[in-house]
C-alpha cells in the first residue's frame, strides 16, 4: 500500500458484535449494478481515532458523529462489499501546497495549555468560538486531511472507482486561517493532487453552508468547476455564494452557484440538482468529481434551513455515481448527529448499490436512534418553504445561461510533470489584483457590479446568533 495506507481487516470483538447482535436486519440487498454489470470497486477510508477528539462543551460539531456513521455502516454489513483502508496523517509539507507557512506552524504548536502566550496571533488565523483551540487540534486536522489525500491517490492510481472519506470535506478553510469549524481544507488539498492527472475536475457541494473555501481556492482557474448548492440570504454564514460570483480571469465562468432560500423541499431540489448537474457535466466535461455531502442539508438540522429528507439527500450521490467517472465522496457539516449517520450509512449504500433495510441494525450506538430506530425518519416540513416556482425557474435559468456561455470544456495541455497549480493559481491572482482601481471586470452577464473575488466577511457559523434547533448538543 503506498504512502503508508494499509488494508484494515475488520476483525476481533468488535466486528463480531456487529455481525452477530439479535437484531441484525436481513442481509443487504443489491439494486442493478448499471450498464456494465458490475458494480463500482468502492473504497473506505475511516480513522477510528478521528472521532475522538472534542470541539468543547456546547460546540455543534462533533466528531463522533464519525463513529456513529462507521458503526452503522458495519453493522449493515456493508464492509463486506467495501475496501476498508485505514489513513494516516498528512505531513506538514502537504498541507503546504495549500496551507501558508505561518498557519500550518502555528496548528502545530498550539495547544489548550500553551494558548495564552499565542493569544495575540488568533485574530490573524480566525481562530475563536466557531474554530476554538483544543486538544489535538493539529493531529485531528492532519488525521481527516491525510485521509483524503490517501482517497484521492487511490483514484488516481486506478484501484478505486469511488473513494469516501466522511471525516473530510471541511470547506470553510482558507490558505491562512480558520473557518466554520474547519482548520486544514482536506478537499483543495485532494483536488490539488487530483490535478496532476485529470485535466478537469469538478466539485460540488450539498452543505446547506456556501463551500466559500473551496470556491476562493480555485476562483482564479478553468481547471476545477465549482458548483455550490446552498443556503443564501447575504447574512447566513458565510455570507458568500451569490449567483454573481462567476469566477476572475481565466477561471471567469468557471464558478458556479446556486443560492437557494429558507425550506427548500425534496422534489425542488433535486429537480434543481440534477438539471444543473447535467449540464455541468455536459458543457465542463469533467474527468473527476468531488462530492462534499453536508448533512446540514438535511431537514432538522441542528444549524440547517432546508427540509430535505435522508432519500432526497442521497439521490444527489446516486445522480453523480451515474456518470461513471472517478468519485472522491467526502462528508463536511451536519449537527443533528444521529441523522447525520443515518445519512451517511445510507449513501455508503448508494454508492455500492446497496438497498439498506429501514430498519437499522443493533450497534453499540443503537440508542442515539430511538424512538423509532429507522433509516429515514421524517424530516421534512419543518421550515417554510421560501423558494417559490418562479424564484427556481429563474434560478435554474441564469445557472443554465451561465453554463451554456462556456462553449464547450477548456482544453488543458497536460504535462509529464504536474505543473505548479499553486503557483498558477498566485501569479493569477496577482496579475487581477494589480489592475488599476479604473478598471472594470465584466461579468458573463455584462453586470460589472459584482465584486472581483467574492467577499470574505469574518463571520461565526454558530455564535453569531442563537442558530440552535436542537436542545440535545449531542443528538
Amino acid at each position: 500500500m503506498d504512502r503508508g495506507a494499509t488494508i484494515h481487516a475488520v476483525t476481533g470483538s468488535r466486528s463480531a458484535r456487529l455481525r452477530g447482535s439479535a437484531h441484525q436486519p436481513p442481509p443487504v440487498a443489491f439494486t442493478n449494478s448499471g450498464s456494465h454489470g458490475a458494480r463500482p470497486r468502492v473504497a473506505y477510508f475511516h480513522d477510528e481515532q478521528v472521532a475522538n477528539f472534542h470541539y468543547g462543551e456546547k460546540h455543534p460539531m462533533k466528531p463522533h458523529r464519525l463513529a456513529l456513521t462507521n458503526h452503522l455502516v458495519m453493522g449493515y454489513g456493508m464492509y463486506r462489499h467495501l475496501d476498508v483502508y485505514d489513513t494516516r496523517r498528512a505531513t506538514a509539507e502537504e498541507l503546504r501546497d495549500f496551507h501558508s507557512e505561518d498557519y500550518v506552524e502555528f496548528l502545530s504548536r498550539v495547544t489548550p495549555e500553551n494558548v495564552t502566550a499565542l493569544t495575540k496571533t488568533f485574530g490573524q488565523f480566525n481562530i475563536g468560538d466557531d474554530c476554538p483551540v483544543f486538544a489535538g487540534i493539529y493531529d485531528f486536522s492532519r488525521r481527516y486531511a491525510g485521509a483524503s489525500l490517501e482517497a484521492a491517490r487511490r483514484l488516481l492510481s486506478g484501484d478505486a472507482d469511488i473513494a469516501v472519506n466522511w471525516s473530510g470535506g471541511l470547506h470553510h478553510a482558507k490558505k491562512a486561517e480558520a473557518s466554520g469549524f474547519c482548520y486544514v481544507n482536506d478537499i483543495v488539498l485532494a483536488i490539488l493532487q487530483m490535478l496532476r492527472f485529470h485535466p478537469r475536475v469538478v466539485y460540488i457541494d450539498c452543505d446547506v453552508h456556501h463551500g466559500d473555501g473551496v470556491q476562493e481556492a480555485f476562483y482564479s482557474t478553468d481547471r476545477v468547476m465549482t458548483v455550490s448548492f446552498h443556503m443564501y440570504d447575504g447574512e447566513f454564514f458565510p455570507g458568500t455564494g451569490r449567483l454573481e460570483e462567476r469566477g476572475n480571469g481565466p477561471g471567469q465562468r468557471f464558478t458556479v452557484n446556486v443560492p437557494l432560500r429558507d425550506g427548500i423541499e425534496d422534489a425542488e431540489y433535486r429537480t434543481l440538482f440534477r438539471t444543473v448537474m447535467r449540464s455541468v457535466m455536459a458543457n465542463f466535461d469533467p474527468s473527476a468529481v468531488v462530492l462534499q455531502c453536508g448533512a446540514d442539508s438535511l431537514g432538522c438540522d441542528r444549524l440547517g434551513r432546508f427540509n430535505l429528507s435522508i432519500a432526497a439527500h442521497g439521490e444527489c450521490v446516486r445522480f453523480m455515481k451515474s456518470f461513471g467517472v472517478p468519485l472522491l465522496v467526502l462528508g463536511g457539516g451536519g449537527y443533528t448527529i444521529r441523522n447525520v449517520s443515518r445519512c451517511w450509512a445510507y449513501e455508503t449504500g448508494v454508492l455500492i448499490d446497496a438497498d439498506l433495510p429501514n430498519e437499522l441494525p443493533s450497534t453499540a450506538y443503537h440508542e442515539f436512534f430511538a424512538p423509532d430506530y429507522q433509516l429515514h425518519p421524517p424530516l421534512s416540513g419543518h421550515i417554510a418553504n421560501q423558494n417559490t416556482p418562479a424564484s427556481l425557474r429563474d434560478l435554474s435559468r441564469s445557472v443554465l445561461e451561465q453554463l451554456r456561455s462556456l462553449q464547450g470544456a477548456p482544453s488543458v495541455q497536460m504535462s509529464e510533470i504536474p505543473p505548479d497549480l499553486q503557483g498558477f493559481l498566485e501569479n493569477s491572482r496577482s496579475r487581477n489584483n494589480g489592475r488599476g482601481d479604473d478598471e472594470e471586470e465584466v461579468d458573463v452577464d455584462g453586470d460589472d457590479s459584482s465584486p472581483q473575488r467574492p467577499p470574505r466577511p469574518h463571520r461565526e457559523e454558530y455564535y453569531d446568533h442563537d442558530g440552535d434547533h436542537d436542545d440535545d448538543e449531542d443528538m
